[in-house]
């Protein structure tokens, strides 16, 4: 037992986040199976918030204090379950939003400039004197985007920083330089490029549906970089197969990893592991954030990111 507060990481791609929290507090870590009396002195969970919250793990837990939320999504926690159980949520905002608009450009770019496709043939020795691979231009490029929060208004500047015309839809108005569509059905008729940015939850799980993805058509491209369950990916991998979407570039997925073969013979495909908000410095923001919030916790401080 120890007089330190105890933590308990619940997921293993967070492991590496020990070497920073264990000279302040006793760290745990759930897939390696804390011993029982672990459960009579862990005050914190660090979770990744794409994550399912193991609400009987809870239920568990005496001294439970916080949900700290490594990431800036917090859909796999339920927010007003913790809040009824007087257990307040912590998260990252503000931290990686512009490196997952990076991303998503990127993946556009990928996508219609074919940059993958040359790559490979390249190394193939498919480059000949006689061979010139034609993509189209991005400019005037219809660019539909999925929720204007912070990714998604950073996606429509950069979209239209590269001569490209935005438009957006959410299922509630706001003020914004770019004009918002009837309807996503509508938004998806009326782009070349589809951008889902929005937060998930489970009332919105399948949002692009097959109607959607058939409405944005054989020359059109679907790029994901918010949450895969937003859609539909049976119906996806089923369009790009016959003809009735043209590409898809993606940075999330319905179960992740996403399994390898589930991909393997999909078509008009970049394909990248959930990496859009992975940089360097967006990671040390969110470590920063995570430490301060666990220290005003235990000082009985206000917390400094709390979910409102």
């Amino acid at each position: 037992m120890t007089d330190r507060p105890a933590l308990l990481i619940m997921q293993r791609h967070l492991a590496p986040l020990t070497a920073f929290l264990e000279s302040e507090w006793t760290v745990y870590r759930f897939w390696e199976g804390p011993p029982v009396e672990a459960q009579a002195e862990i005050r914190a969970l660090v979770v990744a918030g794409e994550f399912l919250l193991d609400k009987h793990l809870i239920e568990t837990l005496p001294k439970l204090q916080l949900i700290a939320c490594f990431t800036s999504g917090h859909d796999g926690i339920d927010v007003d379950w913790c809040r009824a159980r007087g257990l307040p949520v912590t998260h990252a905002p503000g931290v990686n939003h512009e490196d997952v608009a990076d991303h998503a450009l990127g993946l556009i770019i990928a996508a219609r400039r074919q940059i993958g496709a040359g790559d490979r043939a390249l190394r193939a020795g498919g480059w000949t004197a006689e061979s010139k691979l034609i993509t189209p231009s991005l400019k005037d490029q219809r660019v539909g985007v999925v929720g204007l929060g912070a990714i998604g208004a950073a996606v429509a500047r950069r979209a239209e920083a590269m001569r490209m015309t935005v438009r957006w839809w959410g299922p509630r108005e706001k003020d914004s330089p770019w004009p918002r569509a009837g309807s996503l059905l509508e938004l998806a008729r009326d782009s070349d490029i589809l951008v889902v940015a929005c937060k998930a939850d489970e009332s919105n799980r399948g949002l692009v549906s097959r109607e959607v993805i058939e409405a944005l058509g054989p020359q059109g491209l679907l790029v994901n970089v918010a949450r895969g369950q937003l859609v539909d990916e049976d119906a996806l991998i089923a369009a790009l197969k016959d003809g009735r979407l043209g590409q898809a570039a993606l940075d999330v997925f319905e179960a992740e990893p996403t399994e390898a073969a589930r991909w393997a013979g999909v078509p008009n495909t970049v394909l990248t592991p959930h990496t859009g908000g992975a940089t360097t410095e967006a990671v040390q923001g969110m470590l920063m954030l995570l430490i301060q919030n666990l220290k005003a916790a235990f000082a009985g401080e206000p917390l400094k990111t709390p979910v409102t």
